[in-house]
């Protein structure tokens, strides 16, 4: 569990420095294997949202030693 929190928190603050999103972890808190992440972000348009919240995905599928098993995305 410890190595988790270490990789969430180092993933975490990359993303919000790189991406000025907000970033939680939302399920999973007590699986070492599994973590569930929310990334919100705030734009103008759709165009730039989906761009910048591909660049999220891009950049979490090449983090270090983790997975990205699936993820959605939602436009308001």
């Amino acid at each position: 569990m410890k190595d988790k929190r270490m990789i969430l928190h180092s993933l975490k603050a990359k993303l919000r420095n790189s991406f000025n999103i907000a970033v939680a972890q939302v399920d999973d808190e007590d699986k070492w294997q599994k973590a569930v992440l929310a990334v919100v972000s705030v734009g103008k348009n759709r165009q730039n949202l989906n761009s910048n919240l591909s660049e999220v995905v891009n950049f979490v599928e090449a983090f270090g030693n983790l997975n990205l098993i699936d993820y959605e995305m939602e436009i308001i």
